[in-house]
């Protein structure tokens, strides 16, 4: 079974909408606004690349990011690593090239099977809904968060409101850092 993980920038309040600038949202930038930069506290970032096997979008993000990221020099290991795009209107006419292999899945019950195949770890980028949706099913098996120390009111959530049973989390790694981020690795418990 493979390992799902949810990585994401996420203010304290639980927003994870446009944290690079994208526009359309009132606090768009607001990872690099008013926050120091602190190089350490992107390690992870770097990490997940590498320990990576695929990565899985949802439609939105996969728009979002695959114009930019193919020539991103810090996205390189991404740029050839297999790619599924969660999507029930995209079509095979709408992936760019260029930027290695990917797949639509059409479901959930597409994502269970691709956790069942064999490989290392697939990692989830941005896709504030598909994250909302994955975790309420019961697929994410870990959550990489950078939590920035602001309050950011409206905006997408990384955690839907769905009335469901308690979810428990083991924290397996965390780091503070002197601009005030925090590392939190959680392990979903089953």
């Amino acid at each position: 079974m493979r390992t799902l993980i949810s990585t994401a920038f996420v203010s304290l309040d639980g927003v994870v909408e446009a944290p690079g600038g994208e526009p359309g949202y009132r606090n768009s930038g607001w990872t690099f606004k008013d926050i120091d930069f602190v190089p350490e506290a992107y390690e992870i970032k770097g990490r997940e690349q590498g320990e990576a096997a695929a990565m899985l979008l949802g439609r939105v993000s996969y728009e979002a990011f695959s114009p930019v990221w193919p020539g991103m020099e810090e996205f390189a290991q991404y740029k050839v690593m297999p790619k599924y795009v969660v999507s029930t209107t995209l079509a095979e006419g709408d992936l760019v090239s260029g930027w290695g292999e990917t797949t639509i899945l059409r479901s959930l019950d597409d994502v269970a099977a691709l956790k069942k195949t064999e490989g290392g770890p697939i990692i989830v980028h941005g896709s504030a809904s598909l994250n909302q949706s994955l975790s309420d099913a019961g697929l994410i098996d870990r959550y990489h968060l950078l939590v920035f120390p602001l309050l950011l009111g409206a905006g997408k959530r990384l955690f839907s409101t769905t009335d469901k049973d308690t979810q428990k989390l083991k924290l397996v790694e965390y780091e503070t850092y002197s601009n005030g981020l925090q590392k939190n690795v959680f392990d979903v418990v089953r």
